[in-house]
């Protein structure tokens, strides 16, 4: 709604008035890239006049004093005459700055700034994604810690298979994250500057400008000192490469996946009934059903996930039809897949996050779908006791399986109990009495080292993590809807 209590009239961009969090949204502000754009011209000039080229110090003061004074409204009349987007912010600085007009942007390209603070804007991005990482780490952990022992149904193909502990299952989600943090890592180590390399890339303006490839080298070292990264990139060409993008969006997507399986796993288990995502005291799960419980934060964890896992398509394409040194079709199209997919990045860990910290467990009716299934899960130590026992284990195998089917049918018809172990007790071919079968299926004993793995998961992989980042790893998220 606008401040008026009206609907507006504009699209409202989803990422931006539901799900993203405003850091994020902060990263991908015009103001921040205009102010980004203006700290690159006053870094340029600074590092040129100390290499010897004639630029004012008044210049460069009034660069630095008119910092701040942008209007995006003078920005859009100037770009709509000049149809030149990095031209219009140009002519504006040298308006609010006129001392300095003549010597903004000097030997530069479009990319100098476009790309430079593209690649601050994938840094800083990254690191609050990096960030929600560790707190969606957090959350998964005391889930999994809370609930290492608490034996459940374990599914292959959703089928009923091994039982596994609630815990042992949130570390399968927690892997996948750290995985992603691993990536994120590694993405943020490789980033480099592209610095000032010119039109194609050949640092000849610069050249010319400098007078020496030593002096256009301690430019460009200067530069990566001045905005924080180990160097530039040894070769471009007009743009610093787009697989850098692509790397970035395919990280990012990566969690995309990571956040999705964790949503299905959420919304199946909740149909089961063993757990649930929190619940408001006033929500409101259906319009026309006000009994139901949606798990709506799971299903949009997967609706958002799903969009950013395809914003790598945008990115592998991008990259792959950079004709020779460049071509411009990148550009309407990285204004929208990098912030949407940082955007979705950060939705989609802070709902995880959330749904973690408040996912409740209901222990009876994941005891009762264990007991339900349990009997049909020990029949291999039914027929390896039935054989110590004296029997022969081919007819075991066919008795075993007889009763395994009328168990089943019983159930099919509508029986809550499940009697095979009674079916087993009663037949004495077998030579073994309800204590010994109900011995051999007790959850505890066939959940393997799950417990066990765990706690050691824990301890070694995840709260080194968490005892790195401190106050960081507080997995504390506020929604908005």
């Amino acid at each position: 709604m606008s401040t008026d209590g009206r609907a507006p009239e504009a699209y409202p961009h989803p990422l931006l008035d539901r799900y993203a969090s405003p850091e994020m949204a902060e990263i991908f502000s015009p103001r921040r890239q205009a102010l980004l754009w203006r700290d690159l011209w006053i870094a340029l000039a600074e590092i040129e006049r100390d290499l010897g080229v004639e630029i004012p110090a008044g210049a460069i003061e009034a660069m630095r004093d008119g910092r701040e004074e942008i209007d995006p409204g003078r920005v859009a009349e100037l770009e709509a005459e000049l149809r030149h987007d990095v031209m219009a912010h140009v002519h504006h600085f040298g308006e609010v700055a006129p001392e300095a007009r003549g010597h903004i942007h000097l030997g530069a390209t479009s990319c100098y700034v476009t790309d430079n603070a593209g690649l601050l804007q994938h840094r800083d991005a990254l690191e609050l994604v990096r960030r929600r990482l560790v707190g969606a780490v957090a959350a998964l952990g005391r889930f999994a810690r809370e609930h290492a022992g608490l034996a459940a149904l374990g599914y292959t193909h959703l089928q009923p298979a091994q039982p596994t502990t609630m815990g042992k299952r949130a570390c399968l989600w927690i892997q996948d994250i750290l995985l992603d943090l691993a990536e994120v890592d590694r993405a943020l180590e490789d980033l480099r500057l592209r610095g000032a390399r010119g039109t194609t890339g050949t640092e000849a303006s610069f050249l010319r400008l400098l007078g020496s490839g030593e002096a256009v080298d301690r430019l460009n070292a200067r530069l990566a000192e001045r905005f924080g990264f180990p160097g530039v990139y040894d070769v471009v060409g007009q743009t610093y490469p787009r697989k850098v993008d692509h790397r970035c969006l395919a990280v990012l997507a990566g969690i995309g996946a990571s956040t999705a399986r964790f949503g299905h796993d959420v919304r199946l288990l909740q149909s089961f009934g063993e757990a649930e995502e929190p619940f408001g005291s006033r929500q409101i799960g259906s319009s026309a059903m006000p009994y139901k419980r949606n798990p709506m934060r799971s299903e949009r964890i997967c609706a958002l996930a799903r969009h950013l896992c395809v914003l790598e398509l945008d990115a592998s394409w991008t990259a792959s039809v950079q004709w020779m040194e460049r071509t411009l079709d990148d550009s309407a199209n990285r204004r929208i897949s990098l912030p949407e997919a940082y955007l979705s990045a950060d939705a989609v860990l802070q709902l995880e996050t959330n749904v973690a910290a408040g996912l409740v467990v209901h222990p009876a009716v994941v005891e009762r779908r264990l007991r339900r299934q349990l009997p049909f899960l020990v029949v291999e130590e039914v027929l390896v006791a039935g054989v110590e026992a004296g029997g022969d284990r081919q007819e075991l195998h066919e008795r075993v399986r007889r009763h395994a089917m009328e168990a089943r049918r019983r159930l099919d018809e509508g029986a809550e109990d499940n009697d095979f172990l009674e079916r087993v007790a009663g037949d004495p071919a077998f030579g073994l009495d309800r204590s010994r079968l109900e011995a051999l299926a007790r959850p505890d004993g066939l959940v393997g080292r799950a417990p066990e793995q765990v706690e050691r998961f824990l301890r070694e992989r995840v709260d080194p993590i968490l005892e790195r980042a401190g106050a960081a790893a507080d997995p504390d998220v506020t929604l908005r809807v």
